[in-house]
């Protein structure tokens, strides 16, 4: 089993290393490689679920000694690493291949392609791993892997702006992580996952809310969850295919994936807290979603949204139910950012909604497809998302009534929004040239989309999953499966998504390269558009607070730490030659005034006024 382990973090590393070092200039042979290498990872990667029966599997060595303190290397493979590990693997191989399609024509296909392999790597070392610091390692190069995608187009100012944003803001997440896992060694003497379990079991006075929440740091940066909310939306700027794989399916669910790895040291108000959060971050990213005009930014916003609904879940107590979400959102997130993709290669790059329509004539596929992924996240009744969605609110409307009206106002603006999306995008008559000329994709593209809806169609019958993979969900599916109110949830659901679509029908059937809703409600409009102002309050903390402070640091530095603390004397000197530079002004009567003043001051000392 640790064979198979080591197979499957090391094979994307090889890969990436191998593109670097001989396929720098042969674009079609890196994206190969990493395609057979993603296939290559599915393979193991389901001998590794399904060979050991659903038993958990852990394994460890010694990797650093310092002193007294040992850090060990090794893998713990349980329910949610099994679930994980499969979306990573399927969902992986599917937009590699979709990849080869996408990035057909772009001159620097070994990048990309050695960019994801990177990626898988670091991604599947947090699923392994069996202890916070290799977590924390493997976290960080994911935010590493992910600014590399992201500055793709790095020629582009958006690009590049985009991949420093989410490196910094990340960074902010992570360093609360580290306080974490610092304070987790601390108090526990350990940061290996099944240690802390047994330990947080046998003395639960060990946990606090002030750990959990430091903890949580990483899941908010990583998972784009408030306040570090603004790096996601702007990370669109990133090849469309990454956004399928990074955004959606596989490293914004590391941060759902961080809680349930360690829900057992989560008191219970800060899973309060979480559930509060998760539900308001679901509503907000609801209205941004409901006024955006470019499309990977409303599906952007929508994952922002579907994050919340699983933080919900969690804070409801409901782990399983959030793994279990995070697996039907990866299949229909993962199908809408592809079927995204596929109209914006269609349509020569071209990412404005409203300059669109008509093209369900023109790319019947893709349209199909992405209907249906639109009818999954919308909780419309028997399809994927029905099942995991639903259950989130089943959960709140009997345990907590404010959770559930936040999240069910969000499912309502779900349906509302993604339906807008799809009328705009594929219904009526074209608004531009491009969408004239659109025809639909290559079978490399349409391929994955067709295996990605099925999934969206018959990925929430968890009966249909071998114990092997669904087993950590369970205990949680069947706890809602007999509480109360399932009737009721099932009129709520329906009217959600029915008053969505028939909302978005009346208003967004026939537009042309406007929004009406900006014309019908201007304040509304203006106030979703807005965002809340985050990205402008961060910007005037950074201009006013943060770039003053750190040039007055500087400044100190200079002068004492480089100056007198590192140079010595030689610092001092520097020290007095920098102030006596500021006397050099060209004008001789300011030299004049220095003279008599230093003439004064002789005299001073020499008729014994101050000095021996």
């Amino acid at each position: 089993m640790e064979i198979l382990a080591f197979s499957i973090l090391l094979l994307p590393l090889l890969s990436s290393l191998v593109t670097l070092f001989f396929l720098r200039k042969h674009g079609n042979v890196a994206a190969l490689l990493s395609v057979a290498t993603a296939g290559g990872i599915l393979v193991f990667a389901s001998y590794l679920i399904f060979s050991n029966g659903g038993e958990d599997f852990a394994w460890d060595a010694n990797w650093l000694t310092l002193s007294n303190w040992e850090l060990r290397f090794g893998f713990l493979i349980d329910g949610p690493a099994r679930l994980l590990l499969f979306v990573v693997a399927f969902v992986g191989l599917l937009i590699h291949i979709f990849s080869l399609g996408y990035m057909d024509d772009d001159t620097a296909k070994s990048r990309y392609f050695g960019g994801l392999s990177i990626f898988m790597f670091s991604m599947l070392g947090i699923t392994l791993a069996d202890n916070l610091i290799m977590i924390f390692v493997f976290w960080e190069l994911v935010g590493f892997s992910s600014y590399l995608l992201i500055s793709h187009y790095f020629t582009t100012e958006e690009a590049a702006n985009a991949s420093k944003k989410a490196f910094i803001v990340n960074r902010i997440g992570d360093f609360g992580f580290l306080i974490g896992i610092v304070l987790t060694y601390w108090i526990f003497g350990t940061v290996n996952l099944k240690e802390l379990s047994d330990l947080a079991s046998f003395d639960p006075s060990l946990t606090s809310t002030a750990l959990c929440l430091a903890l949580a740091c990483g899941f908010i940066g990583k998972s784009a969850q408030f306040p570090l909310h603004v790096w996601l939306p702007d990370a669109m700027a990133g090849p469309t295919p990454v956004s399928a794989l990074i955004h959606a399916a596989t490293m914004v669910a590391a941060g759902i994936y961080l809680l349930v790895r360690i829900d057992f040291l989560f008191t219970d108000q800060a899973l309060s807290l979480l559930g509060l959060a998760g539900s308001g971050m679901g509503l907000y990213a609801g209205f941004c979603a409901f006024v955006q005009r470019d499309i990977k930014k409303i599906l952007a916003y929508s994952t922002l949204s579907q994050l919340g609904y699983m933080t919900a879940a969690f804070g409801l107590g409901m782990p399983g139910i959030a793994m279990f979400h995070l697996m039907t959102h990866a299949f229909f997130k993962a199908l809408m950012f592809l079927g995204s993709g596929s109209v914006i290669h269609a349509c020569h790059h071209e990412q404005d909604i409203f300059n669109y329509g008509g093209l369900r004539k023109k790319m019947p596929i893709t349209a199909l497809t992405f209907l249906i992924g639109v009818l999954a996240i919308s909780g419309v009744n028997f399809l994927s998302g029905y099942f995991s969605k639903d259950a989130i609110l089943l959960g709140a409307y009997n345990s907590n009534m404010p959770v559930f009206v936040l999240l069910y106002a969000g499912a309502i603006l779900t349906a509302l929004y993604m339906f807008r999306l799809y009328f705009i995008t594929f219904e009526g008559e074209a608004r531009s040239k491009y969408a004239k000329q659109a025809h639909e994709s290559a079978s490399l593209m349409t391929a994955p989309l067709i295996i990605l809806a099925l999934l969206s169609v018959i990925g929430g019958y968890h009966g249909l999953y071998p114990f092997s993979l669904i087993g950590s969900s369970l205990s949680d599916l069947e706890l809602v499966a007999k509480m109360p109110n399932h009737l009721w949830m099932i009129v709520l659901g329906t009217f959600a998504w029915v008053s969505g679509c028939i909302a978005a029908k009346l208003l967004y059937s026939k537009v042309d390269q406007s929004d009406p809703l900006e014309t019908k409600a201007p304040a509304f409009y203006r106030l979703c558009s807005s965002k809340l102002y985050f990205d402008e309050v961060y910007a005037l903390y950074v201009k006013r607070v943060q770039d003053p402070w750190a040039r007055f640091l500087e400044v100190l530095e200079l002068l004492f730490v480089s100056g007198l603390m590192v140079r010595g004397s030689a610092g001092l000197a520097a020290l007095f030659a920098l102030l006596a530079k500021t006397f050099y002004v060209g004008r001789i009567h300011a030299y004049a005034f220095w003279f008599i003043l230093g003439t004064l001051g002789f005299l001073a000392y020499a008729s014994g006024l101050f000095g021996n």
